[in-house]
């Protein structure tokens, strides 16, 4: 079996949108106070507290602008938070979500058609594992089942 790891936003990237940078819609990130549980952050890969303040923005989780080159929200913790380690573990704020997609990607950032699958959270190591074992696919995106949105990526370890 391969090994995998999860993959949570830089710490680079995460401060320069702290710091006001345009998002990848050319907007600055809007900065919102949570009012309600379950807003996970992909740098932390943890929720954000009731109270706290957060960003939302635009990312675009790729090194180039081709067709494939997705992008939607994410959530951030607006004030510095610890990055989530690179781990082979499911972090924990996945497990409290019920499906999640995974799709495979090639070297050049195009989607591997016919890689993509809506997993159920204990099913998710395994499938980016079998995913990750072809040689055709570089790295796998984990989205929101629900809205597409992107998680955390998951990498050969």
């Amino acid at each position: 079996m391969t090994d995998i790891r999860f993959v949570a936003l830089d710490s680079a990237t995460a401060a320069r949108y702290r710091d006001g940078a345009f998002d990848a819609n050319g907007q600055a990130p809007e900065r919102r106070i949570c009012a309600e549980g379950g807003l996970p952050c992909r740098h932390c890969l943890r929720h954000i507290p009731i109270g706290a303040p957060y960003l939302i923005l635009a990312l675009r989780p790729f090194t180039t602008l081709q067709p494939y080159a997705e992008l939607g929200p994410i959530f951030l913790c607006a004030d510095p938070c610890e990055r989530h380690t690179d781990t082979a573990e499911l972090p924990e704020m996945f497990a409290r979500g019920d499906r999640y997609m995974l799709r495979g990607y090639s070297a050049d950032e195009r989607i591997i058609y016919g890689t993509g699958d809506v997993v159920e959270v204990p099913a998710i190591a395994a499938r980016a594992a079998e995913l990750l074992a072809r040689d055709d696919v570089a790295f796998v995106h984990m989205r929101s089942a629900r809205n597409n949105c992107y998680q955390a990526r998951i990498d050969r370890a």
